[in-house]
């Protein structure tokens, strides 16, 4: 009896260690994103809150205004399937812009909107991790 109690004690620690190693799922924003027309820098999402915010973790160059360690997006929020809006900052004129996430797998576009969404810029990204 004492041997089954520690198999299953055994077992299910196990199964709870598996749970921590499970991937990240292939819609979900957490992680981090490259930018994939310049391959000039990397972006991790985290939950700040009840949102999500992206971070700039790596520059291919460090002397633009763009700086590791400065938070790009803010306050992202679930808005349908795979999905999101809050605010994106454009380091390059210093302004922050109405912001949307879509991810699809592996890929992500990020839009900034101004003027109401008359005028908008995207960028690619791809999961590195």
């Amino acid at each position: 009896m004492r041997n089954a109690h520690a198999m299953l004690l055994a077992a299910t620690m196990a199964s709870g260690l598996g749970l921590m190693a499970t991937p990240v799922m292939a819609n979900e924003l957490q992680g981090t994103w490259q930018r994939t027309d310049t391959n000039a820098s990397r972006v991790r999402f985290s939950k700040c809150g009840d949102a999500s915010c992206g971070s700039i973790i790596w520059l291919k160059e460090t002397s633009g205004p763009a700086k590791v360690g400065q938070r790009v997006f803010f306050d992202m929020k679930p808005n349908g399937d795979n999905r999101w809006v809050g605010k994106a900052f454009n380091p390059e004129d210093g302004k922050s812009y109405s912001g949307k996430v879509l991810i699809n797998g592996k890929q992500m576009i990020t839009e900034g909107c101004a003027l109401a969404g008359l005028v908008c810029r995207s960028v690619n990204w791809v999961r590195v991790d």
